[in-house]
């Protein structure tokens, strides 16, 4: 099994199995980065091979983004079990139907009660073992259906909760009434979810600004390729 740290791709079987880590670009969704590759090891003769990616992003977050190419698709749930780490920007006193920017904000509330004090304490209070209701604007499938296409057609259904673990959270920024936060958690958590959650802890609204996601498993940005950089390293190896 070779690994994104293998920087040389010159003479790789990737049917034997590749994992490569990449840095999503912002508006791009997952699926769009797994048909790339795909179409680019079309060019290299692999007509036939599996790819896929351990753990999806939103389009509009960024960061790491694991893929697994031939052999490798057979760890994609082993690999999208493990602890992920992610950087977020947290927009506190508005929220928005998809809990982030794709959709305007919807409701204002006031901030001036919250403190840098109530905002640790909102966190602790969301740290540990817990139910999570996914946004509405999820990828989560309804009846084969996915939730978001349910939610754009103005339909109203309840999701089901999950059971996350968020092992711990850390305060990088705060001038209110913006937050910077660094979370660890478990597979399955909605970083839009939390930023809701934390805005009614604190008597208030919520919604993502930005996300990014710096670690997922032992992976980080420090190995990631650039998905240009991986197409064009990609591209220049000898025709199979």
């Amino acid at each position: 099994m070779t690994t994104t740290t293998d920087r040389d791709l010159r003479g790789i079987n990737f049917e034997e199995g590749y994992i490569a880590v990449i840095d999503k670009p912002l508006e791009w969704t997952s699926t769009d980065v797994v048909r790339k590759i795909k179409f680019a090891l079309h060019g290299l003769g692999y007509r036939r091979i599996k790819v896929g990616h351990a753990g999806t992003l939103d389009p509009l977050a960024t960061g790491i983004l694991v893929v697994c190419i031939g052999r490798a698709t057979k760890m994609v749930d082993a690999l999208q079990a493990e602890e992920k780490e992610y950087e977020t920007d947290i927009r506190l006193g508005a929220t928005t139907p998809s809990f982030d920017l794709e959709h305007p904000i919807d409701r204002t509330y006031p901030t001036e009660h919250i403190t840098r004090e109530a905002v640790l304490a909102a966190l602790d209070a969301l740290t540990g073992e817990r139910l999570q209701t996914p946004p509405l604007y999820s990828a989560k499938k309804i009846d084969g259906v996915r939730a978001y296409d349910i939610a754009r057609a103005g339909e109203e259904v309840a999701l089901r909760q999950a059971l996350i673990n968020i092992y711990g959270m850390e305060l990088l920024e705060c001038e209110l009434p913006r937050i910077r936060v660094r979370v660890r958690c478990s597979k399955g958590t909605y970083i839009r979810s939390l930023a809701r959650e934390i805005g009614e802890e604190l008597r208030s609204g919520a919604h993502l600004e930005s996300l990014r996601r710096t670690r997922s498993g032992g992976f980080t940005l420090a190995t990631a390729w650039q998905l240009d950089d991986f197409l064009e390293k990609l591209r220049a190896c000898e025709t199979k």
